[in-house]
């Protein structure tokens, strides 16, 4: 008598990452479609959306350095997260992730300070990816900025140390290629609007003054700092 041999499906870090993150999709427009109150939610929803977060962003949220980079949101501003949440919400943010995220958070005001308040007293230690041989250039231009190009030190807004300020965001330990990506396409990603609560129209001239190579020092130097 034979016996089929059954294959069990491999699933790498990054299927599972994705898989885990429709899942809360689902779950979330489960809720919404059965009539579940998001505007006021209980006592065991805020556990089982950070859960959600973290399956993206890292059990800390450390950020996701794979395929997909997820930023790091431990340690961010309570505002600055807040805001963000709002404006994927109101499909301020780019469409696609604004209609994954709009889906997972929701649009209640207080799920948004929850979420806020809860990862923004996270502080791991940084997954410093970034190339060490930029980190000396990156410090410089954080500091002292470009002024032959036209671009300011970022340590202006953000503070010396990089951990930001009410709604400007703490730039610290955030993954190199997420801060890469975010300055090069910031325009099609942040948007231009000046009455934008996320501040995308103060930052426009600022990514597109930056070379490849400055954004790459810059985000270099971020990635390893505390």
């Amino acid at each position: 008598m034979h016996h089929r041999k059954v294959q069990v499906p491999r699933y790498t870090p990054v299927r599972l990452t994705i898989q885990l993150c429709l899942s809360a999709m689902v779950f979330s427009v489960t809720c919404v479609a059965a009539g579940h109150d998001m505007a006021t939610p209980s006592v065991g929803d805020i556990p089982a959306k950070m859960a959600y977060c973290e399956d993206c962003h890292g059990p800390s949220g450390q950020g996701y350095a794979g395929f997909a980079p997820m930023p790091r949101i431990a340690g961010q501003t309570t505002p600055y997260l807040e805001n963000q949440l709002k404006a994927f919400v109101d499909s301020q943010r780019d469409a696609n992730a604004s209609i994954a995220m709009s889906s997972i958070h929701g649009p209640s005001e207080f799920m948004r300070t929850a979420l806020a308040e809860h990862f923004s007293k996270l502080d791991p230690e940084p997954i410093a990816d970034g190339p060490k041989g930029l980190v000396a250039a990156g410090k410089r231009i954080y500091a002292e900025g470009v002024p032959v190009s036209n671009v300011p030190a970022c340590s202006a807004c953000h503070g010396p140390e990089a951990r930001g300020k009410a709604e400007i965001p703490r730039l610290a330990g955030q993954l190199y290629p997420y801060t890469v990506r975010e300055l090069e396409s910031w325009s099609t990603k942040r948007g231009t609007d000046p009455a934008s609560a996320h501040m995308a129209a103060v930052m426009t001239p600022v990514a597109h003054a930056m070379s490849h190579d400055q954004i790459a020092a810059v985000a270099a130097y971020l990635s390893y700092l505390k």
